[in-house]
């Protein structure tokens, strides 16, 4: 009787590790992980527009290794932000969210977790204030739930993985998503407060009357716009394999049988360390795979200014 319990855990254990592995091999192909971008929602042609008060048909989308977060409204994409995100020992997990409510000047109170207690002049629990130099929060915070937040960045925070799991967004981008979402949910909040809480540390909080969708996913392999993007699998799910690329060009309508094993693992080793790779899928199709495709950084550099912008702004 022994030896048959023994063998039932035995067997119990395999097939446990077996649904593990089916699983991590499959995550990819999960259609809650695919980008709102993809063109298998969008038809081939990102709709954009200019946001309208008001009108609250709105939701907030991430791709976390495109490190892109959207604000749409009525199906149109009218806001794109660049943003940091959690560190792969802290990752910002993937999933359906929802927020209720933008904080301005929010305190901060510190979760009873190892990273906490291994910081000086801090304790677990306490309720740190937004003048409170140690108070890492900034003047903004959107909760998006189970202890997630958008918060404001630190410079250089974009396209990287910097937070124990929260998205940070710099300011004058906070600033602005959290206008556009005053404006079109028609939140009871006026320009006077609101311009008083960004000129102190003066705390206020504006509940929404229904919760909106944040759409959080992980998706390193994407066709937008009739482009495939190669984003670096960031957190190393394991998302990136020759079989999930080849799915994700057969679901987007591409013939994948032009590109073989060794092309395909030679455009996915472009991508990483800050860098995607994007190819049209023409080029695919034509057999010119890796000829045509480029390497760029997935959070767009900024423009060097020219000389004669430097001597204006150092003469000021």
């Amino acid at each position: 009787m022994l030896k048959i319990r023994l063998n039932l855990v035995l067997i119990a254990v395999v097939l446990g590790v077996f649904s593990i592995s089916a699983n991590a091999q499959t995550k990819g192909q999960d259609p809650s992980q695919e980008s709102e971008r993809s063109d298998k929602f969008t038809g081939g042609k990102i709709e954009t527009g200019e946001l309208v008060p008001g009108q609250p048909d709105i939701k907030l989308t991430l791709n976390i290794p495109a490190f892109r977060l959207s604000l749409w409204q009525n199906g149109k994409e009218v806001k794109t932000y660049w943003v940091g995100v959690g560190r792969r020992e802290f990752p910002l997990i993937a999933g359906d969210r929802s927020t209720k409510q933008i904080i301005w000047n929010p305190d901060w109170i510190p979760p009873d977790s190892d990273w906490v207690h291994a910081m000086k002049g801090v304790q677990a629990g306490e309720i740190i204030k937004a003048s409170d130099s140690r108070n890492p929060i900034g003047r903004v915070k959107i909760p998006i739930g189970d202890g997630f937040l958008i918060h404001q960045a630190h410079p250089g925070d974009a396209g990287h993985l910097v937070s124990h799991g929260c998205i940070r967004l710099a300011l004058p981008d906070l600033y602005d998503l959290s206008d556009s979402l005053v404006g079109a949910l028609s939140l009871p909040v006026t320009d006077a407060q609101i311009e008083r809480a960004k000129k102190s540390k003066r705390l206020l909080v504006v509940n929404f009357d229904k919760a909106i969708e944040v759409d959080v996913n992980y998706d390193t392999l994407v066709v937008e716009g009739g482009m495939l993007h190669i984003y670096p699998d960031v957190y190393g799910h394991g998302t990136s394999t020759v079989k999930e690329l080849r799915a994700e060009l057969e679901s987007s309508g591409v013939d994948s049988s032009t590109l073989d094993d060794k092309t395909i693992k030679a455009m996915i080793a472009k991508a990483g360390k800050g860098m995607e790779y994007i190819v049209s899928v023409d080029s695919i199709k034509a057999g010119r795979a890796l000829e045509d495709g480029r390497v760029e950084s997935v959070v767009p550099r900024p423009e060097p200014k020219k000389k004669a912008e430097v001597a204006e702004l150092r003469a000021h």
